[in-house]
Formats: C-alpha cells, sequence, structure tokens
C-alpha cells in the first residue's frame, strides 16, 4: 500500500475536517460537501478532500481503462474546483477495500480528522467497505457522517402501500413522481470559499497496476470532456435544443437525439438532481402529465433510479445472481468463438456489428442498441448475460452496476421486471425501423458502403444467395450471419422456456 500525500506535520499540531469523494466529483449539488463546508466553519477548522483509488478492486469490478483515464482526468478537474474553494485534496492509493481502513486511520492520524463526509454507495462491497469504516471511526474517535448522492430519493425509500420494494417499474414510478411532487427540487450551489485560493495544484496520476501482477493500463477518453463546466454544458444543451423532440427520436442511433449524459451520471460529476431540475424548468408540467415532452426523459432518469432501489432491496444483484431463480436452470451455450465474434462486431448482422463497433471505438453505445446487442448475445446464441454484462462493464464509459446488470437481466427475461423470454429482437427489423437509411451502419461499418441497402438489412438474404450473387460477399470483409435468424428465435424459445411459470 502507499499513500500519495504531501509533507505533514504532526498531527498534534492541526486538525481539520475531511470529505471523502466516491462516485460524487463535483462541488455543486453535492450533499457531503455542503454539509462538510459548513462543519469546518462551524468548527473554525481547514477542509480537505481525498479520494481513495484501489487498483486490484478495480479489476475485480471490471472497471475498464478508458473509465480509469476518465476518473483519473475528471479528479483532476475536482481538485482545481477545490483549491479555488481554498480546500486542499488528497490522493490516497491502497490496493483493494480490505486496507482502506488502514489507509483512512493513517489519514486522520497525519491531517488531524476530526469528523468525515462522504456521499453512500448502494453496492454490496461499498455497503460492507463503510460499515467496516464507521466501525474504525466510532473507535478513533472521529465523527463519520453519509449522505444520499446517486438518487433523488434514497435507496428503500419508495416502497408500496405493504412496505414492499416495487418489483415492476411502472408502479415504481407513480409513486417515486408522487412523492417527488410533494418536495422543491432545488440542487444545491457551490459552497462559498473556505479559504483563499489556493496554488494550482500538481496533475495526479493513477497507479492502475497492482503491485506483482499485470493489470490494464488507462485508455485515452478524451472523446469525452470532463468537468462540471462539460457537463452542465451538454445537459443545457439537450435540455433547449433535443428534449422536446426526445420521445421521437431518442430510438435512432443515427440522430444526435439522446442525451449523452450517462457518464457525468455514474461519476457524480452532474447529479440526478440538478437534471430533473433542469427539465423541470423547461416542461414543469412533466412530474404530472404523460404527455409533456419531458415525460419520456424523466421515465429513463427515473430507470436508473429503480435500478439502484433494487441493488438496494436485492444486495445478491450485485453478486451476479438472476433475479429470478428460475433463470438458475437456463442452459447456455456459451461458445466462446461465438462470444468472441459478438465482441468484436462480427456475427454477420449489420445492426449488431455496427453497435459492438461504435462501443469499442468510443466507449458508449446508443441505449436502443445496448437492448439489440443484449436481446442477440443472450438469445440468438445462448450466450450467459453475465459475459455480456462484464463485457459491456470493461467497455463502456459509464459503465455502472445497477444500470448495467438491470439492462442485461432485463434483455434476458431473467430480471427484474423483464422483457418476457419469447420477446426476441430481431435485428433485421430492428435494422430496417431505427436506421432505415442505413446511415449509422455505414459509418462503423465503411465496408458495407456500397451495399445495397436491402442486403445490409437482410443479410440472411445476401447470405443465402450468395452463390448466385457472390459479389456482395466476396468484394467486402464482412462475414455471412453467424446464425439464422427464426432456427436461433426457435432454440432460444425452448431455452428460455424453463422462465415460462413466472412469465
Amino acid at each position: 500500500m502507499s499513500q500519495s500525500l504531501p509533507n505533514h506535520v504532526p498531527s498534534s499540531e492541526k486538525a481539520c475536517v475531511a470529505i471523502w469523494f466516491r462516485s460524487d466529483l463535483r462541488t455543486s449539488d453535492n450533499q457531503a460537501l455542503w454539509l462538510a463546508c459548513e462543519a469546518a466553519r462551524a468548527q473554525g477548522l481547514p477542509l480537505r478532500g481525498f479520494y481513495i483509488a484501489t487498483p486490484a478492486q478495480w479489476q475485480q469490478h471490471s472497471v475498464g481503462p478508458m473509465q480509469l483515464d476518465f476518473i483519473e482526468r475528471s479528479i483532476n478537474q475536482l481538485q482545481r474546483a477545490l483549491a479555488s474553494l481554498g480546500i486542499a485534496f488528497d490522493l490516497l492509493n491502497c490496493d483493494d477495500f480490505s486496507l482502506v481502513n488502514v489507509t483512512v486511520e493513517e489519514y486522520c492520524q497525519r491531517q488531524g480528522v476530526k469528523q468525515i463526509f462522504a456521499g453512500r454507495e448502494v453496492e454490496i462491497n461499498e455497503q460492507r467497505r463503510d460499515l467496516a469504516l464507521a466501525q474504525l471511526t466510532g473507535t478513533i474517535g472521529v465523527g463519520l457522517q453519509f449522505t444520499d448522492e446517486h438518487c433523488l430519493l434514497p435507496p428503500g425509500s419508495v416502497r408500496t402501500q405493504g412496505g414492499e420494494m416495487y418489483r415492476v417499474f411502472t408502479p415504481f414510478f407513480r409513486r417515486w413522481r408522487e412523492l417527488l411532487g410533494s418536495e422543491a427540487i432545488m440542487p444545491l450551489p457551490v459552497p462559498a470559499p473556505l479559504a483563499p485560493a489556493l496554488p494550482e495544484p500538481a496533475e495526479l496520476s493513477f497507479k492502475v497496476s497492482k503491485q506483482g501482477s499485470k493489470q490494464d493500463s488507462k485508455q485515452d477518453s478524451h472523446h469525452w470532456p470532463v468537468g462540471e463546466g462539460a457537463a452542465r454544458q451538454r445537459l443545457d444543451s439537450f435540455i433547449a435544443n433535443q428534449l422536446a423532440d426526445y420521445g421521437q427520436e431518442r430510438d435512432f442511433p443515427a440522430l444526435d437525439g439522446t442525451s449523452c449524459l450517462s457518464p457525468y451520471l455514474a461519476f457524480g460529476i452532474l447529479s440526478p438532481r440538478q437534471c430533473v431540475a433542469a427539465l423541470l424548468n423547461r416542461f414543469p408540467e412533466a412530474m404530472a402529465e404523460d404527455n409533456s415532452p419531458g415525460r419520456s426523459w424523466l421515465a429513463e432518469l427515473a430507470w436508473r433510479e429503480f435500478y439502484r432501489h433494487l441493488l438496494h432491496a436485492w444486495p445478491q444483484l450485485c453478486m451476479g445472481r438472476n433475479f429470478n431463480a428460475l433463470g438458475d436452470d437456463i442452459v447456455w451455450r456459451n461458445d466462446p468463438q461465438e462470444f468472441a465474434a459478438w465482441c468484436e462486431g462480427r456475427t454477420g448482422y449489420p445492426l449488431v456489428d455496427a453497435a459492438m463497433r461504435q462501443l469499442n471505438q468510443t466507449g458508449w453505445m446508443h441505449n436502443r442498441l445496448r437492448m439489440v446487442t443484449a436481446s442477440f448475445l443472450t438469445k440468438h446464441l445462448l450466450v450467459d448475460w453475465r459475459w455480456g454484462e462484464q463485457y459491456f462493464r470493461r467497455a463502456l464509459i459509464d459503465g455502472d452496476l445497477a444500470a448495467n446488470n438491470g439492462g442485461w437481466q432485463w434483455s434476458a427475461g431473467t430480471g427484474c421486471d423483464a422483457q418476457p423470454y419469447f420477446r426476441i429482437f430481431n435485428p433485421m427489423s430492428q435494422s430496417e425501423k431505427f436506421d432505415p437509411d442505413a446511415s449509422f451502419i455505414r459509418r462503423y461499418l465503411p465496408e458495407l458502403a456500397h451495399w445495397p441497402l436491402k442486403q445490409i438489412h437482410h443479410p440472411g438474404t445476401a447470405a443465402s444467395s450468395r452463390f448466385t450473387e457472390p459479389s456482395l460477399f466476396a468484394t467486402a470483409a464482412y462475414p455471412p450471419p453467424i446464425v439464422e435468424h427464426s432456427a436461433a428465435r426457435q432454440r432460444a424459445l425452448t431455452a428460455l422456456s424453463v422462465l415460462k411459470k413466472s412469465a
């Protein structure tokens, strides 16, 4: 274990309040920061922020190299913002969560920390880490206070009249809106400076390799600008220019119809409260009226909350378990070569392959295509959803356990409020409907640029006729379909019929 700390004087000569930044890398609408500033002012103490890098834990959690670069860049932006408020920032390092208590205790001793503030995290390993931290701070006499940063309503607070967690999204969404409608949605501003601005801080860098082993290095994420200013600019642009048409355009990957705010929400550079406040400022009726232009995006934000509430209620979801126990009886094919073809975008179905290449090249995938590719892997190829979930988690710039798990189990039919097992997306009809002129497909599959539109949407037809029309495939380094749709669909219906009892 090593720590990146500045030179220190003995702890007896200093004291401070501290805030531990996790997935809340912002200064505005940050409850933990706001309370920490109040505590520091009340006690006449300086405030220090810190972040703990845990490379071995990142590997266990399948945090990808592009995410690591994005987090590192975001932390450097955060420390500059904190410096302008007179708040020093430290980057601490330890391999995994088992060493967090030692790291925090040493930090508290060296800095004279009297009280720690932090945003609560819902994942099971993080919950266990924080329980151990609470025991430590109680022992060493350091105050500890958690706030709820990642949801508008704390996980576990949206329940049925019988006091149970909702298992279906629509009633959850209705109750969530009712509870939110009873309170003002007003994001907190950036706190006033605690002291004169500090000098420009030195650039921080993660140590991503665990001692004694080889791990992935960081991968350039500069396609995504970092910092609260960039996130807010993107939010404001979306609200002003795209939100009104979001319900009509969000499913078409060739259009700039989605917010692309998910990376900023995943790491707390932007808060869900800021998003909902901006939405309601533009469409104040969206919380109550189903036909509001802002309703579709409000529902997408609520889906994010729903999945986080599920993790709180059913921690086994963090452990790769099927929500529906009947899913344990599915016999997956798990062909490694077919899985590799899916990962690399060479299934022979252009929409699926273009989507996977978008993911591999940019670290992001359009939401409609996430459903199409997940359905294809789990149903056409009968590959365990956990394989796809882990691949997405490592490749996505916005990789988030709750949303990723929820989306994959929804697609496989094993999750809470899942699509029925017998609903199998047809990649050809999805292609025709949502990329009708194949402009998205041609962007990521340039080898198909001169293919006739009909063959792009119906590669099965091209494959079956390639002996009479060999030029379609002879001039392009593109494979024929890996499976025939109708046969794959029937095979999936048989294999997934074990879910029938709950359908």
